[in-house]
């Protein structure tokens, strides 16, 4: 995989592959004729997705992107299965609730495995096959790397970190024929929006607060189709919606006081009714990813 092209015949490993935009990209590029590695903590949904698809061209592996050993031995599946791996998607994130006085500090320590050293040992593990391949890797940022939120520092500080990850790891592989992207979306409806959205009110109602098109949430499908084409194309950085690709370039504003200006004037009222909130709950995280922690 050299050039940008087709995807057919390309083994793609992706983590967080059994839910959400992980699902939704597995499905587009198994329909264009791809060979899928999918990991994920959440075995149900994992194999669901296999047997859906057809174990032909699916290889599933219930793996913890926070344990480099079980990520080596995915990787060692993918090449074992397919020959080698040639797109590489870092998908696999959680978030957390709660101000940072509020959020469980265990909780922050989750996120910041998962999110942040979930990515180094997913690449860490698969860069070889795909250095072979001169394939692609993808790591999953956010706008919240362009733009913060009270109550999401954690989440914030995770995906600002990868994309960082993402262009240094881009400086040290592109002269040996790896192209390496970052994926910066809003508010996709994935499972992880929603828990967030029905535990706390007070995150919808920050939502509506926020300015246009900040306040927008944008479906599976359109992240899946837009995620996809960034795999086709090899993109540096992967938008969706496209306008996220502006505040990257005002990036700078952002944090000014004029950038944060209207999320101020909500901060006073909102957080404390949040954190109350996040208090009532008795845990930081939504309850599936408690449930699949405490397995």
């Amino acid at each position: 995989m050299s050039s940008a092209g087709s995807i057919a015949g390309k083994t793609v490993f992706i983590t967080g592959g059994a839910r959400g935009v992980g699902a939704e990209v597995a499905r587009r590029l198994h329909a264009k004729g791809a060979r899928l590695v999918l990991t994920d903590l959440d075995e149900a949904p994992l194999t669901e997705m296999r047997d859906v698809l057809g174990a032909d061209r699916v290889h599933t592996v219930v793996a913890d992107v926070r344990d480099l050993g079980a990520m080596e031995t995915a990787a060692d599946a993918a090449a074992d299965r397919f020959g080698g791996i040639d797109v590489v998607m870092a998908n696999a994130g959680i978030a957390t609730y709660g101000s940072v006085l509020q959020v469980d500090p265990q909780a922050f320590r989750t996120l910041m495995d998962v999110n942040v050293l979930g990515v180094f040992h997913t690449v860490r593990a698969t860069l070889p096959s795909v250095l072979d391949r001169r394939g692609y890797v993808l790591i999953v940022s956010s706008l919240a790397a362009y733009a913060a939120a009270p109550g999401l520092a954690p989440y914030n500080a995770s995906k600002a970190a990868v994309e960082q990850f993402a262009n240094a790891l881009r400086l040290e592989v592109r002269h040996r024929g790896v192209d390496v992207g970052s994926a910066h979306m809003s508010w996709i409806d994935t499972p992880l929006v929603r828990d967030t959205k029905s535990d706390l009110p007070t995150f919808t109602e920050m939502l509506s607060k926020l300015p246009f098109p900040l306040n927008r949430t944008t479906s599976v499908e359109a992240c899946g189709a837009a995620f996809v084409t960034g795999i086709e194309r090899r993109r540096r950085q992967v938008n969706c919606p496209g306008w996220v690709g502006a505040l990257r370039w005002i990036k700078p504003v952002l944090s000014t006081p004029a950038g944060e200006q209207q999320v101020v004037k909500f901060v006073p009222d909102l957080l404390p009714r949040m954190d109350a909130q996040v208090a009532a709950l008795g845990r930081s995280m939504s309850s599936r990813t408690q449930d699949l922690e405490e397995r």
